[in-house]
């Protein structure tokens, strides 16, 4: 495989790292997180242990006609709609540890300021050109179609589902009226043409000064994206309308357009402008416009003729603004053997795998890096989920550090016996310095997946030595080997840690207080454990994924259920759909008494209950540890949902469900108002 190795005249002084704005129509699933913000994440935190100067930008797409016609289909304003998903969108991002520096929002006045001013910098620069011509109109929904809203057979490769703008199959740009039997996405029906006024951005004029542009990035660039900017160049690009006869979004401010808002991907790459203003109000220039900022664009696939092509011959239009240094994009994450898709619910929502799995955001951040798309197409399966958890998590990286940390907990109650860097193993020393420089290589140009393998083998290396020296069985024999044995584990252990921090950042904040020690106290060279340095106390990095988890969530999956938003989330729904007394009767709701409550170890949210329904005791896992503690929920009677499938969370079988009332994100139980016997049959 070719390397696409990042080169540069001159070290930046600063980066500005960019991810796609993700657009408020909907949640979060993973083939958005495999493919841009996990990447973008791991990155800027990898610039950050760098000591580099980076700001991280993204923010909610709240413009254009997909929101409206979410509107429409759900009874709502369009307001109503980027506000719900902005939020859930915001939360679940940073509940996954998406470390940005401002998460904004196109709807704001400051974007919008912005937008119009950018668009009339280029109108009183005679940038645009005004055309009148005939579009697409739907008659039956009394609007004029954007190009992503005409769909049609491509006339280059026969395509059925190709867009109005471009053939998802053959990649080629095209124009509404190229399609062939075009019809409307929103109506289905044959739109008609009719003349209306906008005005067009003269891509056309910028051709050469984008092929200079992108011929600097072929050494560096991945060749997927790079091939896919000189397709389109090849065709020849041409004039595009900035402008859309729609009533939501940035209006244009021009006195003889009303009725018509700036064109959805002309305001959305702006959006990183702004939210930059918005984040650093009198010093944002100086990530926009000093050449010694490299301005990193982080997307998938679908977006990169907008930002590698659109974005840059706006920039170069407007002037003074810097051009973007790099664009990683990656390709698909696709799901179970199909391609990822919203409209069918065939995908794995971010917020609600939240839900499932508490305190398990590194296992799906590992397993998605592992499998990343970054130069071509890759598949989740719940089944490798599974498999890489276990076995290379829990198997090797956790096994290794739950060892070392162990035998010197055990051997020599938890503190250090002599100081670690006086005895390092030359072959030791030698394997981190080997992985150190790999991991620096690959996580440097974007090659993430090399960069965890990297961490992996150096786990890997790890457990060999303790095999091979098998500290365990010298203690009496030979004590000196074991201290020193260990001692390079806990070296090994310690870079580990250092090396895990963008990838899996709160697993390597674990070893990190297991192991009582910074990031800054350990280089390769040495580590600042010196002899008495006490450990803290031992605990579990990764547990087990059980197949009922597995099962679970394929029966999920297949059976087409509407993603549902998380407790936090739940409020902001306005209406639910209507239950009809058949499926309410179904549920056996009884009340019981809770005997005892104890946390569920290394979690922040579940508490284990036994609750008393009556005829038995049951064991009842229950998120409910932020809002209750065991000593204010022992004796309180609760409404309990009987008749549900036993669960395993974390290890313990659940038998029923809590019902909790939310107020402001506050839980509460429902109780009845006078005490009842246990087992009490609600109706």
């Amino acid at each position: 495989m070719k390397h696409y190795i990042c080169r540069q005249m001159i070290e930046p002084k600063r980066y500005l790292v960019t991810a796609a704005l993700p657009y408020a129509n909907g949640p979060i699933h993973i083939g958005h997180l495999a493919g841009c913000y996990l990447p973008a994440d791991v990155y800027v935190r990898y610039l950050r242990s760098q000591q580099k100067e980076v700001v991280f930008i993204c923010g909610s797409d709240e413009h254009g006609m997909a929101i409206t016609m979410r509107a429409r289909q759900e009874g709502k304003t369009p307001h109503q709609i980027i506000d719900h998903y902005h939020q859930i969108m915001k939360d679940s991002l940073h509940q996954f540890g998406i470390s940005f520096d401002n998460y904004s929002r196109t709807s704001l006045e400051i974007h919008h300021q912005t937008a119009r001013d950018f668009f009339l910098k280029l109108y009183h620069d005679s940038r645009f050109e005004e055309k009148t011509n005939a579009q697409y109109y739907d008659e039956k929904t009394s609007q004029f179609l954007a190009d992503r809203y005409i769909k049609g057979t491509c006339p280059k490769c026969g395509h059925d589902e190709a867009y109005g703008d471009q053939c998802e199959k053959c990649g080629s740009s095209l124009h509404p009226q190229d399609l062939i039997q075009p019809i409307s996405v929103l109506s289905g029906e044959t739109p008609g043409l009719k003349e209306t006024t906008n005005w067009y951005f003269p891509l056309n004029q910028y051709q050469t000064a984008l092929e200079e542009f992108l011929k600097e990035k072929e050494s560096y660039w991945k060749p997927n994206v790079y091939g896919q900017c000189m397709s389109w160049l090849k065709e020849g690009l041409q004039p595009r309308a900035m402008t859309r006869d729609l009533n939501w979004g940035v209006k244009v401010p021009l006195p003889h357009a009303q009725d018509k808002v700036l064109y959805v991907w002309f305001d959305a790459p702006i959006g990183y402008i702004s939210a930059t203003k918005e984040l650093l109000p009198h010093t944002w220039e100086t990530y926009w416009k000093n050449q010694d900022t490299a301005l990193i664009h982080f997307i998938g696939k679908d977006n990169i003729v907008f930002h590698c092509i659109i974005f840059p011959a706006m920039l170069m239009a407007h002037g003074g603004f810097i051009l973007p240094h790099h664009v990683p994009a990656n390709e698909f994450l696709n799901l179970e053997g199909k391609k990822i898709s919203t409209s069918k619910n065939w995908a794995v929502w971010l917020h609600e795998y939240l839900l499932d799995f508490p305190d398990k955001q590194d296992e799906l951040r590992f397993v998605l890096l592992s499998i990343a798309p970054e130069t071509s197409d890759s598949e989740f399966t719940w089944k490798d989920f599974q498999s890489r958890v276990n076995n290379e998590l829990v198997a090797i990286l956790g096994n290794f550090i739950h060892r070392v940390a162990t035998l010197i907990h055990k051997l020599y109650d938890g503190v250090l016996p002599i100081d670690v860097s006086s005895c390092l193993d030359p072959d030791v020393k030698e394997a981190v310095e080997k992985w150190n420089d790999q991991y620096h290589l690959h996580t440097s140009n974007h090659r993430l997946r090399q960069g965890l393998s990297a961490i992996m083998e150096l786990a890997r290396f790890g457990n060999k030595y303790l095999t091979q020296n098998e500290p365990w069985k010298k203690v009496k024999t030979h004590p000196e080997d074991v201290k020193v044995h260990l001692m390079n584990g806990y070296y090994l252990s310690a870079h580990i840690a250092k090396l895990m921090a963008p990838y899996m950042p709160e697993s390597s904040e674990k070893i990190f207080h297991m192991l009582h020690l910074s990031s800054s106290q350990i280089s390769v060279d040495t580590i600042s454990a010196p002899k008495g340095h006490p450990l803290n106390e031992v605990q579990l990095l990764f547990q087990k994924i059980e197949d009922a988890d597995m099962q679970f969530q394929k029966e999920k999956l297949t059976s087409g259920r509407v993603h549902t938003p998380s407790d936090a989330q739940q409020k902001q729904i306005e209406e639910s759909p209507l239950l009809s007394f058949e499926d309410f009767s179904k549920a056996d709701l009884r009340v019981g008494t809770v005997l005892s409550a104890v946390p569920v170890p290394k979690t922040d949210k579940l508490l284990e209950l036994l609750v008393d329904i009556g005829h038995e005791k049951r064991t009842i896992v229950s998120g409910i540890a932020a809002h209750y503690t065991p000593d204010n929920i022992i004796g309180k009677q609760v409404l309990v949902i009987t008749n549900l499938a036993p669960r395993k969370i974390r290890g313990i079988e659940s038998k029923g469900m809590l019902l909790m009332a939310e107020n402001s994100e506050k839980l509460s139980i429902l109780s009845p108002e006078n005490r009842v016997n246990p087992g009490a049959k609600v109706s």
